[in-house]
């Protein structure tokens, strides 16, 4: 069997809810050896709400899903039940392809996603939610209670360059992006 990975489009915001699904409906209908994985495409992403950090799953692809299928011969009754019960699932849509047909993804697109997602666990992204020019409030450190506005944001180490007045004179302050809010 050569399993290769596709897109499968499916309603927004239900992706996790239908892979589920989908696992459950494959199971049952004794297809698991065609499709044997389905993936919501997600990586970790670190952000502040409300003054508290929080990894939250961030999809790549809303609205479809990633399905590993062995689809290379269309006219196995095996292939034709696993697409017909894939076609069932409620908020399923169809392959992304042309006119129906399953459009594999290469080798490259495949190993660049998984490698994304798992890299995401080792090392979550950091949003910081702040631009350039932003009015922001210090809430830690030798600054706290202190206003400024954001001259440089680097989410790679997840600091903010924050330019504070302290005596009349504006000062840059480099603070972690946890040490400040917005204004």
């Amino acid at each position: 069997m050569s399993y290769r990975w596709y897109f499968v489009r499916c309603q927004s915001g239900r992706e996790k809810r239908i892979r589920d699904n989908a696992l459950h409906r494959l199971k049952i209908a004794g297809v698991g050896d065609i499709i044997p994985q389905v993936l919501v495409p997600y990586e970790l992403v670190t952000d502040m709400k409300r003054g508290k950090k929080r990894t939250v799953e961030k999809k790549l692809y809303p609205g479809y899903l990633m399905v590993q299928a062995d689809l290379d011969n269309p006219d196995d009754v095996h292939v034709i039940n696993a697409r017909n019960a894939l076609r069932g699932i409620d908020g399923l849509r169809d392959f992304l392809g042309s006119r129906g047909e399953p459009t594999a993804l290469s080798e490259a697109e495949v190993s660049s996603i998984l490698a994304r997602m798992t890299d995401s666990e080792t090392r979550p992204q950091v949003t910081i939610g702040m631009d350039k020019g932003d009015m922001v409030k210090i809430n830690s450190g030798p600054f706290d209670g202190f206003d400024g506005v954001v001259e440089d944001v680097n989410a790679e180490k997840g600091t903010v360059r924050v330019v504070v007045t302290i005596f009349g004179r504006p000062t840059p302050v480099d603070l972690k992006y946890w040490e400040v809010e917005a204004v």
